[in-house]
């Protein structure tokens, strides 16, 4: 076989085409996930800190008869 046919063959050749269209795609997924994690991140940060300090400030009655706690 001449050296001119084996480049057109492996030229012509798309078998591998589709595998890379898939890693270009799930690349891209990949990082609009990691653009969106750490554009939302401080955010979900302060509201956690918000909920956990609401929940430390919680009165929490000793009894379960119905009665709500005295408010110190």
């Amino acid at each position: 076989m001449k050296l001119a046919n084996i480049l057109n063959k492996f030229r012509n050749d798309e078998s591998g085409a589709v595998t890379v269209d898939w890693v270009v795609l799930t690349a891209a997924i990949v990082g609009l996930g990691v653009l969106v994690v750490t554009q939302i991140s401080g955010a979900i940060g302060e509201v956690t800190t918000e909920m956990a300090e609401q929940i430390r400030n919680t009165d929490v009655g000793a009894s379960f008869d119905g009665t709500p706690p005295a408010n110190p």
